[in-house]
């Protein structure tokens, strides 16, 4: 497995993959999947924010991919990223994820990120949780029945890791360009 940025000869996997969790999970609350202009724009947001947008890749394939993104838009989140996951349902379980989220893990690290954040869709989202949890997460809240999808209200559970010396330091840098 090779994980590296994403590019925009990615834009189609990442698109299929996303469009597969739009339509069968409930780790993500869009309801419709975004066309490839959409994916391609959001990568170049995250881009511009010169955070990490990664894909896994396996024999030439997409298996998954990971980013971060601003937290909030105001400045004082400046030091604050979410971290997004989704693997693409053949190889779900088989650590795709976890690779993909201890390399963002590391690049937002060294950008001075201080928090990141997980805002998983749903409670029952076990592999979620449980891969978050896996890599020094800690629960951080729950919205309960945040969201309405598939006919039922969703839970979103919020969980954060903190990274270098957190809020023990003063931050060195400006923090994200938001």
């Amino acid at each position: 497995m090779n994980i590296r940025p994403a590019t925009g000869a990615d834009v189609a996997a990442v698109t299929a993959i996303y469009g597969h969790h739009v339509l069968h999970a409930t780790g993500t609350f869009e309801e419709m999947p975004p066309p490839e202009a959409e994916i391609a724009a959001r990568i170049a947001v995250v881009e511009a924010l010169k955070l990490p947008y990664l894909v896994a890749e396996d024999a030439g394939r997409v298996t998954g991919f990971a980013y971060a993104s601003a937290f909030r838009p105001r400045h004082a989140y400046r030091y604050t990223a979410e971290d997004s996951v989704y693997i693409h349902p053949d190889v779900m379980g088989r650590g795709v994820g976890k690779a993909l989220v201890s390399a963002v893990i590391e690049r937002c690290e060294a950008l001075g990120v201080r928090q990141l954040v997980a805002v998983i869709g749903d409670s029952a989202n076990a592999g979620s949780i449980g891969l978050h949890r896996s890599l020094g997460f800690v629960d951080a809240g729950v919205g309960r029945s945040f969201g309405f999808k598939f006919g039922r209200w969703i839970d979103v559970v919020w969980m954060q890791k903190t990274l270098g010396p957190g809020s023990d330091a003063l931050p060195a840098g400006d923090g994200l360009r938001l």
